[in-house]
Parts: C-alpha cells; sequence; structure tokens
C-alpha cells in the first residue's frame, strides 16, 4: 500500500511539470505539419526531450526562460494516433501523452463567406443569457453585473445558439461574434479583446465545446461561424504576460509607449523610423501588451492558434481586429500560412482608414502594395470610407459638388483601387461606431442606407439590434453602443426576438429589413454581377447590378422632395427592357415613361 502511495505521489509530481502543452492536440493529414508544441513548466528545459513512434523532432528551441521548451515535430503521413513525449534529466524522466486527430473530410478546401452572405455582428455578452448558471466564474475576476453599464451582463453562447432562428429569419447567413476567448480583465472584460487565454473559450460564455456547437447549429441551417481574430495584442492578464518565454515576445520600452495610431507610417516613404516603430510596436493601451510579430516563435504561436480553431471549431472564416497594426511582414506570414492551409478560406482585416488607396494597399495582391514589394495575403478589407460616407450624407437634403448622396457616388469612383472590390466588407456601422440610428433617428433613412448597402458589391455586414431600430451614443461610452438585445435576458419586458414580443416601431425595422435580406439571398447578380452608376442629380442616385441573366435598377432619393427621372438618360443599362417590378412590393414601372420616386426612398426595380 505503502510502494502504490509512493508511485502514485511520484506520477502526480512528475506530470505537474508540465502546466499547459499548446497546442493541445493536432491533426494528421494537415498541410502545417511541422507543429511547434510548446511545453510549459517549472524548470521543463533541463530535460531532454523524445517522442515515440517513430516520430522526427525537427527541432527543439529553448529560450532564457527555464519555463518553456518549444519542440517541432514532422507529423507528415503520420496517421492518426496518441504519441508520447520523454522528459528526462539525468535518472528521473516523466511522460506526456499528445493525440494527432482524425482530420474532418474535405476539411482544406471548406467553403468561406463571400458576396453571397450577409455577415450578422453580435457581441455575446449583450446579445442574449442563454445560460444564467456561467453569468460568473470562480476562475475568473470580473462577476456579472447587469446594472454596470460597462459590466458583464451575461450573454453567452447558449444565447446565441437559441436565437439561431432569429437570425436566420432576418435573412443573414453568417455571424461574427467579437471574441470569445477568455479575458480576466478585472473591468470591462466583456468586449473580449483583451484574451487572457487564446486556446480557451471565456467560461461566462460557455466552453469550448458549446463553440463547436455553435458551428454545428449554424451550419445545419446553412449559415456560417465567422471567428473575430486578435493577432496585435493580448490582455495584460494573459498567463504567458506574467511569464514571458522571451523579453521580445512583446514590444518593450523603457517606459510605456502608446500607439500613436498612424497606420501611414506602414507604408509612407517619408515616414521616420521612430514614429513608423511607434504605431506597430506601441501598445494599443495599456492593458494591451502588443505582440511581436517578428519574433518566429511568437508568429508561429499565432499561425498554429488560428489554424487550430478552424480545424477544432469547424470556422468559416475571420474577421482580424485592428490588422494594420501588426508587422506587416509578420502579418502577412501568418495571412499566408493560413490560406494556404485552407485556399477558399476568407479573412477580412480590420484597417481602419480613411482613403481607399490606403486600404487597397492591404488587400490581396494590391497593385499598391506591389510598388514596395509587399503582398498582405489578405483576401478582404473593410470599407471604411463608405461607412464614412454614409454617416453624414443621408442628413445633407441639398445636393452641393461636395454635399449630398454625392459622397456615396464618389466612394465608388475609387473602386478601381481594388484588387478583388467584391470581396470587401461593408457596412453603415459596427460595434466602434456610432450607431446608424442614433445619427439617424428616421425609419425612411435608415431603408436607404440598408437599401444601399444591401445592392452594393461587397459582403453587407449589420450589427445586431439595429434591425429592430436600436441606437445608442458612442459620446456616452462605449456601452451605450453596446445594449442588451431586448429578450436576451428572462423578465425582459420586451423580447424583440419573436414577432408577438416586438413594438410596432420594431416590427416595421424588422420586417422591412428581413424582406431586403431575403431577397438579396438568392440575387447573384447582386452578388457578383457589374455595376455601372450615374452621376447623382438632385440629390437622386441611379445604379445598375447586371450579369448576362439579369439586370436590377437602383434608385435611392436622397432628396426629401419628390423627383421623377426621365429614363432614357439610363438606355445604356435599360436596354430593350420594358419594365421593372419592385423587388419589395408589387408596383411595376413601364421603362418608356417618367419614374416619380417619393423623398427620402428608394426603389429596387427587377427589369423585365
Amino acid at each position: 500500500m505503502k510502494k502504490a502511495l509512493l508511485l502514485l505521489l511520484f506520477s502526480i509530481s512528475t506530470f505537474a511539470q508540465i502546466d499547459k502543452v499548446e497546442p493541445p492536440f493536432w491533426w494528421s493529414d494537415m498541410n502545417l505539419s511541422d507543429v511547434q508544441i510548446m511545453f510549459y513548466g517549472k524548470n521543463i528545459a533541463q530535460n531532454e526531450v523524445s517522442v515515440s513512434n517513430g516520430i522526427i523532432i525537427k527541432g527543439i528551441q529553448k529560450t532564457e526562460n527555464p519555463n518553456y521548451v518549444f519542440v517541432t515535430v514532422d507529423t507528415k503521413n503520420v496517421s492518426a494516433q496518441n504519441i508520447v513525449f520523454t522528459f528526462k534529466n539525468g535518472k528521473k524522466s516523466f511522460t506526456k501523452n499528445y493525440e494527432l486527430k482524425q482530420r474532418k473530410e474535405n476539411s482544406r478546401f471548406r467553403e468561406s463567406y463571400n458576396s453571397s452572405d450577409v455577415m450578422y455582428l453580435l457581441m455575446p455578452d449583450r446579445f442574449a443569457n442563454g445560460n444564467p448558471n456561467n453569468d460568473s466564474h470562480p476562475s475568473v475576476t470580473e462577476k456579472y453585473n447587469r446594472d454596470l453599464p460597462g459590466g458583464r451582463h451575461g450573454g453567452d453562447i447558449e444565447g446565441i445558439i437559441k436565437n439561431i432562428n432569429y437570425i436566420h429569419e432576418l435573412g443573414a447567413t453568417a455571424i461574427w461574434s467579437t471574441p470569445l476567448c477568455e479575458d480576466n480583465d478585472e473591468r470591462y472584460s466583456y468586449h473580449t479583446y483583451g484574451q487572457s487565454d487564446v486556446y480557451k473559450i471565456d467560461p461566462r460564455y460557455g466552453t469550448n465545446e458549446d463553440y463547436l456547437r455553435m458551428s454545428q447549429e449554424l451550419h445545419k441551417k446553412g449559415m456560417k461561424n465567422i471567428m473575430d481574430y486578435v493577432t496585435n495584442h493580448w490582455g495584460w492578464k494573459h498567463w504567458m504576460i506574467n511569464d514571458l518565454p522571451t523579453r521580445d515576445w512583446i514590444h518593450q520600452f523603457p517606459e510605456f509607449t502608446n500607439s500613436n495610431y498612424r497606420m501611414t507610417t506602414q507604408f509612407d516613404v517619408n515616414a521616420s523610423k521612430r514614429d513608423a516603430a511607434h504605431c506597430m510596436d506601441g501598445w494599443f493601451v495599456k492593458s494591451m501588451p502588443d505582440l511581436n510579430q517578428s519574433n518566429p516563435l511568437v508568429l508561429n504561436y499565432l499561425t498554429q492558434n488560428a489554424i487550430w480553431w478552424i480545424e477544432y471549431a469547424d470556422l468559416d472564416g475571420f474577421r482580424v481586429d485592428t490588422y494594420s497594426y501588426n508587422d506587416k511582414e509578420g502579418i502577412a506570414k501568418w495571412t499566408k500560412a493560413i490560406t494556404d492551409e485552407y485556399p477558399h478560406f476568407n479573412i477580412v482585416g480590420e484597417v481602419w482608414m480613411n482613403d481607399q488607396a490606403q486600404m487597397a494597399y492591404w488587400q490581396k495582391d494590391s497593385k499598391i502594395g506591389a510598388i514596395q514589394n509587399f503582398n498582405s495575403y489578405l483576401p478582404s478589407v473593410m470599407d471604411f470610407t463608405l461607412h464614412e460616407a454614409i454617416s453624414s450624407t443621408f442628413n445633407e437634403d441639398q445636393a452641393t459638388w461636395d454635399k449630398g448622396i454625392i459622397k456615396v457616388y464618389q466612394n465608388f469612383t475609387n473602386d478601381f483601387l481594388y484588387p478583388n472590390i467584391d470581396n470587401i466588407l461593408t457596412f453603415i456601422e459596427n460595434h466602434d461606431t456610432q450607431r446608424f440610428n442614433h445619427l439617424y433617428p428616421d425609419f425612411k433613412k435608415y431603408q436607404l442606407a440598408m437599401t444601399l448597402l444591401a445592392t452594393v458589391r461587397g459582403i453587407p455586414q449589420i450589427y445586431y439590434g439595429s434591425e429592430i431600430g436600436m441606437a445608442g451614443n458612442k459620446d456616452k461610452g462605449d456601452a451605450d453602443i453596446r445594449q442588451d438585445f431586448p429578450g436576451g435576458w428572462n423578465g425582459d419586458k420586451n423580447n424583440a426576438f419573436t414577432a408577438s414580443g416586438r413594438t410596432e416601431v420594431q416590427k416595421q425595422y424588422f420586417d422591412f429589413t428581413s424582406k431586403l435580406l431575403n431577397w438579396r439571398k438568392n440575387k447573384s447578380v447582386i452578388h457578383a454581377g457589374k455595376t455601372t452608376h450615374y452621376i447623382p442629380e438632385n440629390n437622386v442616385y441611379v445604379y445598375f447590378r447586371y450579369d448576362e441573366k439579369e439586370t436590377v435598377m437602383v434608385i435611392i432619393n436622397n432628396n426629401p422632395e419628390k423627383q421623377t427621372l426621365k429614363t432614357n438618360r439610363f438606355l445604356e443599362n435599360i436596354k430593350n427592357y420594358k419594365s421593372g417590378k419592385d423587388a419589395l412590393g408589387n408596383t411595376s414601372f413601364d421603362l418608356k415613361n417618367d419614374i416619380t420616386i417619393e423623398g427620402k426612398s428608394a426603389l429596387i426595380l427587377e427589369l423585365k
């Protein structure tokens, strides 16, 4: 009995030398077959490492911190199996099992989101509380407090799963959730951009298994799961920040240095090296240490983590936070590694700039980037200039040279700068901007913007709650533009997730949005058709989306007065079509006659 107890104690003490293994497992038959496994534990680097089953160790890297060892193994042509790592220090040794899983069939060629999709952006903590039992958790610091605007409100993965039908009914086809990995900050952790463990779903949202289940439930509906991935920074409570593998794992300065946020220094030939370094290497905020993607260990860690989540959670795409703040050569390698593994995988980067040439620089195969021999390999960027135009256009009733709907027209005149104009993300708002319905507390203006968003090139993204008229003023703080969705919590007086629970105003917004987005679903002419637009007159913008089979005419009347359009101006696109049917109504228009459109209204005409 004593001998068995001693053996048990010895086993516990030896296995305790490994506190973390990342990635926690891998898959056979991966393009990325050289897997660098990080073992972390007290003085683990003092051990010699070997592995079973004839697996080849291609490299062992130790750092100045003896608590880490990075072991690269070759898994090419290795079948799914359990392998055993042995750690030996003199006469003492211990082992650690590691699993190579069977890869999902055809995983490499998974389809991703594209211009046929409509992306629904939500913040899980503010969307719906499906499991009140995980509102707080002993392993993380900040506890549930719905009374605090910037606190944890209890929304979770279960809340998303329970309301997939609602999002599907709305006509959205993909969900982009803000990050779900653990964020152990003491305050304001609900947005989860300061992650403390990037291999673990925050327990207040659920578990890794719950996240996989969310993908599965979405796929049953033909919908897609898009992860919000953060390459630029972690949270200061990340377990590794407290015991860095190398000093240059993060960017460090003699005193705290914030980013200057001047992303133009990434390509400005006149920029000083100091300014460029302070943009890319400075910390985004004090609580978010800046990761050093030029360190090969960091870059490989981030690459494997991203691929691990795609494979494990069966993801359909990424949105990458603060993409252009990364070391640009490093982030290009990261992006290429992912798209090499998954050739059809779409990634949209947040490149928040106010100039189309500067944004186009970051899209894959950009001729602008090629001037500096740079290719980001990033498939998609976000159309911030369109967002900027939309943020003021619909309050400008009287058109001038540079006011009114001409701003939107001018945005599209620069489409030639983008290598793939269909693959950019369009939006009227997101979790970082003013709420559209705050800027425009007017249903007619919402109709104008949503009609535009649903019918122009690109991938439209909508922000949770706008489809029921939700507003919020960013000037009051981020919490005001990230309010709880009504009906997501037990006891909510108003449940906008159900038709019977919506107010008349909410019903007006939802019904219009649902009709518009569901019409768009099957319109390949909108997804991939060409565009011809006409210079706005009297604050009226007319454009056509067309392909070999179909033509759609869109009229956006930003003038508060009724306007009459001479159709002979548009014969280049009308051609031999005789009539146009209102896609969202029953009215037909004879294209030989003038078209009259009410003030502050839009028409989508399917030409017949």
